[in-house]
């Protein structure tokens, strides 16, 4: 009989991950034997509790806010995306029992805006709102589809300018405060902090948004997020909440770990199903 291998998710707070509902549907879809579950993990207890998790037998774990720095810290070895960003969503125990710490957040955006979405990044003007820690895990791959500018823009500039000089190698990217955004326009805006969640927007300038351009919140929720109003009521082509990335995100983890990529689309489109019917139910 073959052995069912165990999977998790650590962050706190957990209770509202959709995580080990994808994980279901993508073990379902693909055949493979595993569970998955979340588990509330303080920062505190971060590394004794992956510890136990992996000699427990554990094959691979998702950390989410606020552990993903302590995971690229906990891992004994870091994929490139994972050095660069910092930031470790994604740890593997490796066949030496060793473990590999991996960011998948970044392909996770890039597939949904590119290939959900068909969103073109190659010479688009970007503009990136936040210089956290989900910042540092976009920056990269949205630079590889070179895109003619893009800004990361922070109340605190000097925390932008730092993430802009750690990948100016990479292409174009540059760093200001809100003050310094008026008169400039953007075809692609992503919101890469976590305020619209509460309500709350920074600063924005009225036409900060081109004509055609899009919207994006990293955050998603049941009901549309302050940024994905903002955008809809800046006549955004599309507005969209971050649903999406984090199936992709999930895929990518999921591969990782078990050798298969599950089929994105369909899931991502029985969420959206899901959400719009308990919008209309409540």
């Amino acid at each position: 009989m073959m052995k069912i291998e165990h999977y998790a998710v650590f962050g706190q707070p957990i209770s509202h991950s959709k995580s080990p509902r994808i994980h279901k549907l993508f073990a379902e879809q693909t055949g493979q034997l595993m569970d998955y579950v979340a588990q509330e993990v303080p920062a505190e207890t971060f590394a004794a509790a992956t510890s136990r998790f992996f000699a427990d037998g554990g094959k691979g774990l998702n950390c989410t806010v606020p552990l993903k720095e302590l995971a690229w810290q906990y891992a004994d070895h870091l994929t490139e995306r994972a050095r660069q960003a910092k930031a470790v969503n994604t740890l593997v125990c490796q066949a030496d029992d060793s473990i590999l710490g991996d960011n998948t957040d970044g392909i996770g955006l890039l597939n949904d805006l590119t290939i959900n979405h068909g969103i073109t990044l190659n010479g688009a003007k970007i503009l990136i709102l936040g210089a956290g820690g989900a910042t540092r895990g976009v920056v990269p791959p949205l630079l590889e589809q070179q895109p003619s500018t893009l800004i990361i823009v922070n109340r605190n500039a000097g925390k932008a300018q730092a993430i802009a000089e750690d990948f100016a190698e990479l292409g174009a990217v540059h760093a200001c405060d809100y003050a310094n955004l008026t008169d400039r326009q953007f075809d692609l805006i992503i919101n890469a902090t976590s305020a619209s969640l509460s309500g709350d927007l920074p600063p924005l300038p009225e036409a900060l948004l081109k004509t055609g351009g899009s919207c994006y919140d990293l955050a998603y929720a049941n009901q549309a997020t302050a940024f994905v109003t903002w955008g809809l009521a800046n006549n955004a082509a599309q507005s969209l909440d971050g649903l999406g990335m984090l199936v992709e995100q999930a895929a990518e983890a999921f591969f990782i770990w078990r050798g298969v990529r599950p089929q994105t689309s369909t899931i991502i489109g029985l969420l959206n199903a899901e959400r719009e019917l308990n919008n209309t139910n409540g």
